[in-house]
C-alpha cells in the first residue's frame, strides 16, 4: 500500500493518565497496518503542513480501525486530545517498517518497552502469541511512576515485569534492572523506547549473542523519507546513497540492533 493522506473517524477517546490518551480511529489504513508501524496525524491548523508521527498501538480484528495511545507533549498532540467520538481526523499512512514478528519462533521472547514506547508492544504481543506461538513471552515495562498504562492489557499475552524509576511498583530502576532480577534468558528481544534504554538493550543482547530488534524513537518531519531529518548511523553502507545512514521513518523505525549505531 502506498503512503496516502486519508480521512478517518474517531470512534472513541479516553484519558488514561494525566498526560496519556487512548484513541480508536476508523480508517482504511488499518487493513495494511502492522505491529511497529506508525501514522502521521494532521493538525487542523492549515498553517501546519507536517503531520505528527504516532505509533500504532493496536489494530482491530476486522482490520477497520487502529488504536493510538499517545502522550500530550505539544500543541499538536494537545489538539488531538480534544477529539471526540464522530470527529473527522486526517492521517498519513501507513508508515515505516514494523517488527519481524514471525521471526520470533523461539522458546522465550522478551518484549521490552519504556514510557511511550510501550503502546506498540500490544499489537506485537498479540501477533507473536497468535502466529509465532513461543513457549514464553516475557514483557518488561519501564515507567517513571506507578501510572502503569497498558500493563493489564499486555498481561493477556505474556508475563509482565515492571520497573519504575521511583520504585513505586516492581523493580526500582529501569527495564535492565527488572531483567536482571527475573533471572530469565531470552532467545530474541524486541524493544521500543527512549534511546538510553535501547542502548542498554542492544548491549544486553550483544552480551548474550542473540537477535534484538529495536524501534527507534526520533523527531520526524515529513515521515516519508524526503527531508532526511531523522537519520541514524548504520554499520553498513546504504546501497543507494553509499553512506552509513538510514532514515528512521522509512528504513525503520524498527532495525536489527546489529545494523544501527546508537
Amino acid at each position: 500500500m502506498s503512503k496516502m493522506k486519508t480521512k478517518g473517524i474517531v470512534i472513541s477517546q479516553n484519558k488514561i493518565t494525566p498526560v496519556i490518551y487512548d484513541m480508536w480511529i476508523c480508517t482504511e489504513i488499518a487493513k495494511d497496518a502492522k505491529a511497529g508501524q506508525f501514522v502521521g496525524i494532521y493538525p487542523k491548523d492549515s498553517a501546519t503542513l507536517l503531520p505528527r508521527p504516532i505509533s500504532i498501538c493496536e489494530v482491530s480484528k476486522d482490520k477497520e480501525a487502529i488504536r493510538l495511545v499517545y502522550r500530550v507533549s505539544g500543541s499538536g498532540t494537545a489538539e488531538f486530545a480534544a477529539y471526540q467520538q464522530g470527529d473527522f481526523i486526517f492521517l498519513l499512512g501507513v508508515l515505516g517498517n514494523g517488527f519481524p514478528a514471525f521471526e520470533a519462533k523461539t522458546n522465550r521472547v522478551f518484549l521490552i518497552g519504556g514510557g511511550i514506547g510501550i503502546p506498540p508492544l500490544l499489537e506485537l504481543a498479540k501477533v507473536i502469541k497468535e502466529k509465532a506461538a513461543p513457549s514464553s513471552i516475557d514483557i518488561f515495562l519501564g515507567y517513571r511512576d506507578n501510572a502503569l498504562f497498558l500493563a493489564d492489557e499486555l498481561a493477556a499475552y505474556g508475563k509482565i515485569h515492571i520497573a519504575t524509576e521511583d520504585g513505586s511498583s516492581g523493580s526500582k530502576g529501569n527495564v535492565i534492572n527488572a531483567i536482571e532480577e527475573s533471572g530469565l534468558t531470552p532467545g530474541v528481544v524486541m524493544a521500543c523506547g527512549p534511546l538510553p534504554m535501547l542502548r542498554s538493550v542492544k548491549a544486553y543482547a550483544a552480551g548474550l549473542n542473540i537477535k534484538a530488534y529495536l524501534s527507534l524513537e526520533e523527531h520526524m518531519a515529513c515521515g516519508i523519507g524526503a527531508c532526511l531529518g531523522c537519520v541514524c548511523r548504520t554499520t553498513e553502507k546504504d546501497h543507494h546513497s553509499h553512506v552509513q545512514n538510514a532514515r528512521i521513518c522509512t528504513e525503520g523505525p524498527v532495525f536489527d540492533a546489529e545494523y544501527v549505531e546508537i
